[in-house]
């Protein structure tokens, strides 16, 4: 095999950080699912009068979808924190979210860039005595936008 071959890369090296102010979060950029990082052009269709073959389709904005992180549960999370300052209490600080791919050295392939993020939603995976299963806390986040790009 020739040494300058690029494979895809793997979707299990990632890291996440959290752009707090007072970088109360550094520690916490372990997450083991990532989703959402997709986004669709939305289109408005218009019908002109005697035309009946088809529908004119015209791009209207951009739609992104929530993003959806997946950890093994912190109890004492600084961004569990921040994300029941939002919920419980309607204190809402966005942040700017980070996401970076990174390669088998460490270094950063793609970063996406979050811009505002905020809590939509906070939730555990059921406790059950039956199975042996570590518990996972999932963070939904709005945004107002996200940039790509490669390293």
């Amino acid at each position: 095999m020739a040494d300058n071959v690029e494979y895809p890369p793997v979707g299990f090296h990632f890291q996440v950080e959290f752009k707090f102010s007072d970088q109360r979060a550094k520690s916490e950029i372990n997450f083991q699912e990532i989703s959402g990082l997709n986004k669709e052009m939305t289109t408005e269709d218009f019908t002109e009068g005697g035309e009946n073959r088809f529908v004119y389709r015209f791009p209207k904005g951009t739609k992104y979808p929530n993003l959806v992180l997946k950890r093994g549960m912190k109890p004492d999370s600084k961004i569990v924190d921040w994300v029941r300052d939002a919920i419980d209490n309607f204190d809402f600080s966005p942040v700017d979210v980070t996401v970076t791919l990174l390669n088998e050295t460490h270094d950063p392939l793609v970063t996406w860039e979050f811009v505002k993020c905020w809590p939509l939603k906070w939730s555990t995976t059921d406790l059950k005595a039956q199975e042996n299963a570590i518990v996972i806390e999932t963070l939904e986040l709005n945004y107002n936008y996200y940039t790509q790009k490669k390293a």
